[in-house]
């Protein structure tokens, strides 16, 4: 006789043995199962984009007599207009022909890739090592992590309002749930301090901090930013900072990383090579851990690197080119991408400021601009998603509405565009107001007379 086989398979968080007597089975069982039943997880089934949720649902049918002109997508490769640095391309394509990056890296990334990003992004008020950088699947897959890492079914996070809608897309699928703190308008969009700090309890287990901002092209002051970690410290809540846009900013406007301000508060900084380098499609991003007093002792550095198994990491050719990317871009590179993201987002203001209906706020960084609708001045217009729709229809502009972003009655603009369609986009948004907007919009009692 053969001798008993122990074969293991997981289940749950330990294992489950099973033997098996090669050549003794036991009667058959009849199945639990009489007929196909296949049905998605959970997990899948609480998985939402709010994003495509609305605009898959959205009626959008351009005039066919105009162009269309998409301000809609927060990739600036579209249009063919921001191509990223020849040093770039050349660091990707001498990766590629080295063939020394075809196969497996470290799930956490080559330790040489991660060194070069530590070396770039090292500072004296914010120290980093290779040991302090986890290499990730683009800047999403660095935000997934950290949350992961960092909560439970049944937590909370604080996430801004408006904000990039992975945040909630995210937490919600693994069963964390959000809460959403305000940002205000009427101060560029700085955080609400007293708000975000009532929604804090026991459950909260991080607070998401984006700067610069997606959707609203904010750039938090250094006073604003101490004034947050001031919160955090106080609650003893680690910070998830989504900086994919840090460093582009307008010229003449200043960007703080917020690690450089902590003395206490835990950070866990995402970012990557997708929008200031003018390369999404490549999936670079990283994971810098700032814990000056040790707050997340192993256990969590050690969780991330559980998490990046899932996937065995991020590309091994983008790593493999990493470190010329971050040694030879040049600065005027840069500088080129931020002063003309900055001249469209300046076209954007001066002309929309006088549009009767509509209230644009002035960004100082990302790439991104958004405009409040006066929606009781557009009859027949319930809100964003329907004005949207409409511009769409009549006009073939299509501006993504903020309900989205949690945030009705605004939409935000893309400033990546070339500066010719910008121009002519702002025209077609102000014909289509001048047509609908009404100064004093009747009562339904006079409608009814």
């Amino acid at each position: 006789k053969l001798p008993w086989l122990k074969l293991p398979f997981f289940l749950g968080n330990g294992f489950h043995q099973v033997s098996v007597n090669k050549g003794k089975y036991p009667a058959k069982v009849k199945s639990r199962r009489q007929r196909w039943d296949v049905r998605p997880s959970e997990m899948a089934n609480k998985t939402c984009n709010p994003i495509r949720d609305i605009v898959d649902g959205m009626k959008l049918t351009p005039n066919p007599e105009k162009a269309m002109i998409a301000l809609s997508i927060g990739d600036p490769t579209v249009f063919g207009n921001l191509p990223t640095d020849a040093c770039v391309l050349k660091a990707l394509k001498d990766a590629v022909e080295s063939a020394r990056y075809n196969g497996y890296a470290p799930s956490i990334g080559y330790q040489k890739s991660r060194e070069a990003v530590a070396n770039f992004y090292n500072s004296s008020l914010a120290p980093l090592e290779a040991k302090d950088v986890v290499l990730t699947s683009g800047c999403s897959q660095a935000i997934e992590l950290c949350i992961s890492v960092l909560s439970n079914p049944g937590d909370n996070i604080l996430i801004p309002c408006p904000g990039f809608s992975l945040y909630k897309t995210i937490a919600l699928s693994i069963g964390v749930q959000v809460k959403l703190y305000n940002l205000l308008p009427e101060r560029s969009w700085e955080v609400d301090l007293e708000h975000l700090e009532s929604l804090v309890d026991e459950q909260t287990t991080c607070l998401v901090l984006t700067n610069p901002s997606n959707p609203c092209g904010s750039v938090f002051s250094k006073e604003h930013l101490e004034g947050i970690l001031k919160v955090a410290s106080k609650h003893c809540l680690p910070i998830l900072a989504d900086e994919i846009y840090g460093d582009m900013v307008f010229p003449g406007c200043t960007y703080t990383s917020l690690a450089t301000l902590s003395s206490d508060v835990p950070i866990l900084s995402c970012g990557g090579l997708a929008k200031r380098w003018l390369v999404p499609g490549w999936r670079m991003g990283w994971i810098l851990i700032h814990d000056r007093r040790d707050v997340f002792g192993s256990e969590i550095r050690k969780g991330l690197v559980k998490l990046t198994q899932l996937i065995l990491g991020a590309c091994t050719l983008v790593q493999g080119a990493l470190e010329s990317i971050l040694q030879n871009t040049p600065q005027h590179f840069y500088d080129s991408t931020t002063s003309f993201l900055k001249a469209n987002a300046e076209i954007c203001f001066k002309e929309l400021s006088t549009v009767p209906g509509l209230t644009p706020i002035m960004p100082s960084g990302a790439m991104y601009f958004m405009v409040g609708i006066d929606i009781d001045h557009f009859p027949g217009m319930k809100n964003d998603v329907e004005f949207t729709e409409r511009l769409v229809t009549e006009q073939s502009v299509f501006c993504l509405p903020t309900s989205a972003f949690d945030y009705p009655n605004f939409f935000r603009i893309v400033v990546t565009v070339p500066e010719k369609l910008m121009v002519e986009a702002c025209v077609r948004i102000r014909l289509f107001c001048q047509q609908h907007y009404l100064p004093h919009r009747a009562d339904s009692s006079e409608l009814d007379q």
